[in-house]
Order: C-alpha cells, then structure tokens, then sequence
C-alpha cells in the first residue's frame, strides 16, 4: 500500500477515535441514570480488560512486579479521572462534560514542568490563558460560583492530566499494551472497592436493555476499539497531526449532546467551547500548520 494511502488510513482511523469518544459522553449519561457512577466504572474496565487479555494473551506471560505496580500506579490514576468525570456528568451536559474534561491537553505541558523541570513554552501559556478564559465562559455563573458537576468534570480534566503523564514515565521500556491491560484491571477493583463501600446496586431486572447495550458499547468501543485505532492512527501520523485530529473528541461530544440529548448552546456556552478549542489546537500544534514550509 503506498505511503499516502496509509497516512490517509491513519487519519481516518484517528478521526474515527475522536468521533467514538465524543458519543460516549451521552452513552455514559443515559447509563449513570441507571448505574451508579462506580459501578459503570467498574464493569466498563473489568469487561474491557477481558476483552484485551483474551485478543493480547500471548502478551500475558510478560507480567511482573514491576508490571504489576505500575500498572497499580497508572491504573489509580485512570479511575480517579473516570470517577470524577462520571460522577460529574450526572450534574451537567454532556457537552460541557466533554469540553472541560479536554483541559487535560493544556494541564500535561505544566506537570511535566513539575516532573522534567522542563519550562512550558510560550504556547503553552498562551493556550493555558486561553483555557482559563473558556473554563470561565462554560462554568461560572453571573454570581462567579461553579457547579458541583463542572468542578468535578475539571478535576477530571486535571487527573487525566496526571495519567497521562504517569503513563508517558512509566511505559518507557515496558509493553503498552500489557500495561494498558493492567491499567484497567486494577481500575476496575478500585471502582469495585469504592462501589462496594459507597453505592447501592440495582436489581438486574431493573436495568434496561438500552443500558446494557450502552455498557457494551463503552466497553467494545470507546474502550478497547477506540484506543486501537489510537494506537495505529498514531504510528503513521505526525504528533500535531495526530493531537488536532483527537482533540475534535471534545467537538463531537458537544455535537452528540446537542443532537441526541437536547444540549441548548447559548452564546456564551459557544465562546466558552470555541476558546477551550483553540486552547487545545495552540497546546497541541504550537500553530506548526500556520507555519511556511521550508
């Protein structure tokens, strides 16, 4: 296949990734309405786990300590973001939801400075100005105060900040994959312990099918299909590429929200949306694709 076609592919399998995910957003909304925020959690990374171990088993006789806690690590790390993210998209839109948790992008360049000791760049601050000012059109009210609901939604932002750079640390000369497998195993228990002491399960009768098929739908794609095509989009794609094409997860999520939920945009909800958005495209790209080609 040539060269083109491949990076085509690539795209295409990266623009499938963002649209996957920006669905999610009403799927879990309409699914916490059933289960409760941990227990979602807990059967969505259990299942997706299964799912991964069963198609990368070969992959499993690799697993050791050193796997073992960092999966820990990185795995606690997933479902603090997840949990945050859940519980507070039962307090607001799904668009908003989307939005708010896609601060992760501006965040990362700022915890690797607390890491690495490496100093954000200009475009860094730039972006992160610019995701303050989004933040304050979607999230504060005329009398300056925030919701439960958005709150949580940016503590999830700023935790999936934090994952993504325990997962930069801790993949280095480890198996992605293995860990990826790892990372949602013990997701799943920490949901599980957290479901177990805090949530009342509901009865199987009372879940719907429309749930169920919303639960699969987490687990087979915005889980495992989702980081796949992630993975493989990635390989044959230019990073600023590659972080536009994902960073349009949190477009679609508004799209979705407004088509299928009955999201109601109002102006300053659209500023809001469309600073957050240029805060990821700045962070992402550094404005490579403004730039004259040598």
């Amino acid at each position: 296949m040539k060269i083109k076609n491949i990076s085509l592919l690539a795209r295409l399998a990266l623009f499938m990734a963002a649209i996957i995910w920006g669905s999610s957003f009403i799927i879990v909304k309409n699914t916490v309405d059933v289960l409760p925020p941990n227990m979602l959690l807990a059967v969505r990374f259990f299942l997706a786990c299964l799912l991964l171990s069963v198609i990368y088993h070969k992959r499993l006789h690799l697993i050791n300590r050193d796997y073992l806690v960092s999966g820990a690590i990185i795995g606690f790390f997933l479902f603090i973001a997840y949990c945050s993210q859940t519980i507070g998209i039962t307090n607001t839109t799904p668009g908003k939801n989307a939005f708010l948790t896609a601060i992760y992008c501006v965040v990362v360049p700022f915890l690797y400075w607390f890491v690495n000791h490496t100093r954000p760049d200009r475009y860094n601050f730039l972006a992160a100005l610019l995701c303050f000012a989004g933040i304050g059109f979607v999230s504060l009210t005329q009398n300056l105060t925030i919701g439960t609901g958005d709150l949580l939604t940016l503590l999830g932002g700023f935790f999936f900040a934090i994952h993504m750079v325990a997962v930069a640390k801790l993949t280095q000369g480890r198996d992605a994959i293995l860990l990826t497998i790892l990372q949602f195993g013990f997701a799943a228990i920490f949901s599980l312990v957290v479901t177990l002491l805090f949530e009342t399960a509901p009865k199987i009768s009372d879940i719907p099918a429309g749930s169920i098929i919303g639960i699969l739908y987490l687990v087979c794609f915005a889980t495992a299909a989702a980081l796949l095509l992630q993975n493989v989009g990635q390989k044959y794609t230019p990073p600023s590429s590659a972080s536009l094409i994902l960073s349009l997860e949190s477009v679609f999520g508004v799209l979705f929200s407004v088509l299928f939920f009955g999201d109601k945009l109002t102006v300053r909800l659209v500023i809001g949306f469309i600073l957050i958005f240029i805060s990821i495209v700045v962070s992402e790209t550094k404005l490579s694709f403004l730039k004259k080609k040598g």
